[in-house]
C-alpha cells in the first residue's frame, strides 16, 4: 500500500469503507488488494444484493426482465433497460441473481441483432435488434455489462466482441469517412474521425475480458483503441493538443451511460496496465481535484433520470474518489509491471 498512502489518508480510505456496499466491495478489492473470495470482500458483496442502490433498482423491474417499455430499452434515457444493466454492472451485482439475469436476457433478445452480433437502439418486428440501428457506444456499454454480469462464456457474447473487433474503428481524420454498413447509418459514430466516446467503450467492454483469454483479434483491437486514446492525450484533440475533445470531461460523474470522461478513460488504460506520458496531464488534472479532506466531488450527474440517484452532485463523492484514487495510485507506480492487452 505504499504508493496509496501518498495520495489516500487513513480517513479518506475508512471513509469509502463506510459507505455503499459496491463501494465498500471495490475499495477492498481493488483498492486494497483484498482477495475478493476473502471474508471481508464476500461479506460487502452479498450486501450488495440486498442493501442500497442496486436492490431498489431491480424492485422496479417488470416482469419482462425490462425497466418500462420493451420498445424504450434504450430511448429512456435513463430509465430503460439497457441503462439499468450498465448501473448494475458498475454497482458489481450479483450476475446469478435470477432478475438481473432476466434483464440481460431482455437485452439480448430486443437488442442484439441477429445478423450481425451488435447492439441496436432499436427492436425489429421480426424479432431482436434493428439491423440499422446498430451503434458502437450501445453495444461497447452492452458487451462491458453483460461481461461483467458473468455472460463472457455467453455465445451471444462472443458474437458481440467479434462485432466489435470487426467493425469498430479508431480513425482520425486522416483519410476517408469508412463506407458501408454500420458506418453510414450514423454519420455521427464514424465519420472522418470515430466517436471518441464509442472508442471509448469498447475498450471498456474488452478490458473486461481477462488477458489470458484475449484473442489476436481483442489484442489488435485493444491495442489500436489504446493508441488512439494516447494519441489524443486521453481528453484533447489530436490535431490541436491545446484544445479538450469535450470540455465536460473535466467535470467527473458517475455513472456516465453513454458519456465518459477524463477519470474513466485514465481507469481503463490503468486497467489495461498502460503507462505512457501522453497519460500525464489527464493525470496531473485528476489530481488536482483532490480537496483538503482528500476526496473529490460529483461534478456531473443524470441525477433525477436515473431509476435511483447516486450520490449527490457538487458533494464529496466517494465512487468518484476511489475512482480517482485506483489511477492516481496505479500510475504512481512506474515500476509497475504493466498488463498485458
Amino acid at each position: 500500500m505504499g504508493t496509496l498512502a501518498a495520495i489516500a489518508n487513513p480517513d479518506t480510505v475508512a471513509w469509502l469503507l463506510d459507505g455503499d456496499p459496491s463501494v465498500r466491495y471495490f475499495t477492498l478489492t481493488g483498492l486494497l488488494g483484498e482477495p475478493a473470495d476473502g471474508a471481508a470482500a464476500s461479506q460487502a458483496r452479498a450486501r450488495i444484493m440486498t442493501q442500497g442502490t442496486v436492490p431498489a433498482i431491480l424492485a422496479a423491474q417488470r416482469a419482462d426482465g425490462h425497466w418500462g417499455g420493451r420498445d424504450r430499452f434504450y430511448v429512456a434515457k435513463y430509465t430503460g433497460t439497457v441503462w439499468q444493466l450498465i448501473v448494475l454492472a458498475e454497482l458489481g451485482a450479483d450476475g446469478s441473481d435470477e432478475r438481473v439475469r432476466r434483464g440481460c436476457e431482455a437485452i439480448l433478445r430486443d437488442s442484439q441483432d441477429v445478423e450481425s452480433g451488435g447492439f441496436s437502439l432499436s427492436r425489429a418486428a421480426a424479432g431482436g435488434g434493428r439491423h440499422g440501428s446498430v451503434i458502437p457506444c450501445l453495444t461497447g456499454n452492452v458487451v462491458f455489462s453483460l461481461i461483467r454480469l458473468g455472460y463472457l462464456d455467453d455465445p451471444r457474447v462472443r458474437r458481440a466482441i467479434d462485432w466489435i473487433t470487426t467493425y469498430q474503428r479508431f480513425d482520425d481524420a486522416d483519410g476517408d469517412a469508412p463506407i458501408g454498413w454500420p458506418y453510414e447509418s450514423f454519420e455521427m459514430c464514424w465519420g472522418r474521425h470515430t466517436c471518441h466516446m464509442g472508442a471509448v467503450k469498447a475498450l471498456k467492454a474488452l478490458a473486461q475480458i481477462p488477458p489470458e483469454r484475449r484473442s489476436p483479434e481483442v489484442r489488435r483491437t485493444l491495442a489500436d483503441g489504446v493508441e488512439f486514446v494516447l494519441r489524443h492525450h486521453v481528453h484533447r484533440r489530436s490535431h490541436d493538443l491545446a484544445r479538450d475533445s469535450k470540455p465536460g470531461w473535466r467535470r467527473f460523474g458517475f455513472p456516465l451511460m453513454y458519456q465518459t470522461d477524463v477519470l474513466e478513460i485514465l481507469g481503463i488504460l490503468t486497467a489495461l496496465g498502460v503507462r505512457d506520458e501522453r497519460m500525464d496531464e489527464a493525470l496531473a488534472l485528476v489530481a488536482a481535484k483532490q480537496d483538503a479532506d482528500g476526496r473529490w466531488k460529483l461534478a456531473s450527474t443524470f441525477n433525477g433520470r436515473f431509476v435511483v440517484d447516486i450520490e449527490a452532485k457538487g458533494e464529496s463523492s466517494r465512487w468518484i474518489t476511489l475512482r480517482a484514487l485506483d489511477a492516481l495510485a496505479a500510475q504512481r507506480s512506474r515500476s509497475a509491471a504493466p498488463g498485458s492487452l
